[in-house]
């Protein structure tokens, strides 16, 4: 039987996902709301990341921060295979207050808070690489093998190490542009156009495209649909049917979501959604 190019696991801790590829798929610029860290298993993949072009081989840690704008396409021949994790921010900041001691980064929210991030998109590290494969292992493990301690443990003595931690100010966007992204962010399905969002940023249409595709490295429309899809996954994963959730989240019709979904995920909905029960 074929093994499917993704598969998503049940996960032993809540608030985690996890994903095991085997694909020559390239992606597209994209963004995740999730910390990612995965580990290469066969074949190499570069990638244009918000910290820059890189290039991962077999053995190689990656990482992914939340709202980074990357894409992926595998190296040579046969495509490449890898095993990946997506942490909500709310985990990765409660991991932060155990790791520095600070009950008040609990309240933070998230992602662009400054709290933590990945700083090396690649890492080779052979000692972290068996860590990693031996945390996938704990959070993946079926009955009766399942044990949430070791998962724990595992979970908060890799990212120790990988995670910078800082009170630091987030990167400076113009204040209108970060207006017109909430508008994005607050109803991702209403039927935005380049004018409304160019008025709320007090900018003319093309200042207004040029400086939204600089501060956050995607254009409007391409931005939208990212906020579309990632909120059709948070439906998706709390049950409702696939023609709801693409009108719920904005696109035309279920055919029209599972384009952009396979595109960005590289599973179907119906997959994920399969998955996800």
């Amino acid at each position: 039987m074929k093994t499917p190019p993704f598969t998503l696991l049940p996960c032993r801790l809540p608030g985690i996902e996890a994903v095991r590829a085997d694909t020559s798929r390239a992606f597209g610029r994209h963004v995740h709301d999730q910390f990612g860290i995965g580990l290469i298993d066969r074949g190499a993949q570069k990638s244009a990341s918000g910290r820059g072009l890189v290039e991962a081989m077999a053995g190689d840690l990656i990482t992914v921060n939340p709202g980074e704008v990357h894409d992926g396409t595998p190296i040579g021949d046969g495509g490449r295979s890898w095993r990946m994790l997506y942490l909500d921010p709310d985990v990765v900041v409660d991991l932060v207050a155990d790791m520095t001691g600070d009950a008040s980064t609990r309240s933070l929210a998230g992602p662009g808070v400054g709290t933590a991030e990945f700083t090396q998109p690649t890492l080779h590290d052979p000692r972290r690489a068996r860590a990693y494969r031996a945390l996938f292992a704990a959070l993946t493990a079926s009955a009766p093998c399942r044990d949430s301690l070791l998962a724990e443990q595992a979970l908060l003595s890799l990212l120790a190490g990988l995670l910078r931690s800082e009170a630091e100010e987030p990167r400076a966007i113009p204040a209108g542009i970060a207006s017109a992204r909430t508008m994005i962010d607050d109803d991702p399905a209403a039927a935005l156009r380049l004018h409304d969002l160019a008025q709320e940023a007090r900018l003319s249409r093309y200042q207004f495209l040029r400086g939204f595709t600089r501060a956050t490295g995607l254009t409007p429309h391409a931005y939208l649909v990212q906020r579309r899809l990632h909120r059709a996954r948070r439906l998706i994963g709390q049950g409702l049917p696939l023609a709801e959730v693409a009108v719920s989240s904005g696109f035309c019709d279920q055919s029209h979501l599972t384009r952009h979904f396979v595109r960005s995920f590289g599973l179907s909905p119906a997959l994920y959604a399969k998955a996800a029960r």
